[in-house]
């Protein structure tokens, strides 16, 4: 993930509140790399091989993140 699209500090906190605003803001920052993750390929009838996003797959890899966030270590400030 480039460095410029990582949120923000206070997004972040805000997502490890529980912000529902902050967590939609980071899963839109990570929908790239969550699209990626979930890319697979599939065998054609012809033979070649089709990329495509595995809907499930993704959904599950964002309820991971969703779970992930709240445990997401924050500095003393």
């Amino acid at each position: 993930m480039a460095k410029e699209n990582m949120p923000e500090y206070e997004t972040i906190r805000a997502a490890v509140s529980g912000e529902k605003w902050a967590i939609e803001k980071v899963l839109e920052c990570y929908s790239g790399e969550l699209d990626k993750l979930a890319t697979v390929e599939k065998k054609q009838p012809d033979g070649s091989i089709k990329r495509e996003i595995d809907e499930d797959m993704r959904q599950a890899l964002v309820l991971k993140l969703i779970e992930a966030i709240p445990q997401f270590p924050l500095e003393k400030g």
